[in-house]
């Protein structure tokens, strides 16, 4: 699985101009199921998105996580994040899970983070969403756990 992690201010998503989740301050996580995924890769990939230390310690140093900041965690789906641009000059998906599977490991990995994180909202899996965001830094980091 796929995570890219932008550190925001604040971060928001909309589905037919209505908002369906936004945070505070915290990460703005776009998140992919490749094919071979599976519910370990997720528990593993949630793992380090919550405990990856990206945000500032008393001394200005990256060194806190989210959890330690009690930061809002904002979930999207985004199958691009697997695109194949190796050739041509257009991307390919066949890395990315069918979509059946993606939303499958999505909806899990959803509520893996309800279950250890307090503020988390999401995007909605197969929507045409606005996201927008103030990315803090700015400091984005991109995060792949291999399938198993």
């Amino acid at each position: 699985m796929i995570g890219l992690l932008q550190r925001v201010a604040q971060a928001r998503v909309e589905v037919e101009g209505a908002s369906i989740g936004a945070i505070g301050p915290g990460l703005l996580v776009l998140v992919c199921a490749e094919r071979g995924d599976g519910e370990a890769a997720a528990g593993r990939l949630l793992e380090r998105v919550l405990g990856y230390r990206i945000f500032a310690d008393a001394e200005g140093k990256m060194n806190l996580s989210l959890r330690e900041v009690h930061g809002g965690l904002l979930l999207v789906p985004q199958f691009t994040l697997a695109a194949d641009t190796r050739k041509g000059m257009r991307p390919s998906f066949t890395p990315a899970a069918s979509p059946a599977h993606g939303e499958r490991l999505f909806e899990y990995f959803v509520a893996l983070a309800r279950k250890s994180h307090d503020c988390v909202q999401t995007g909605r899996f197969g929507a045409h969403m606005q996201v927008s965001l103030t990315n803090d830094g700015p400091v984005t980091i991109w995060l792949r756990v291999e399938p198993n």
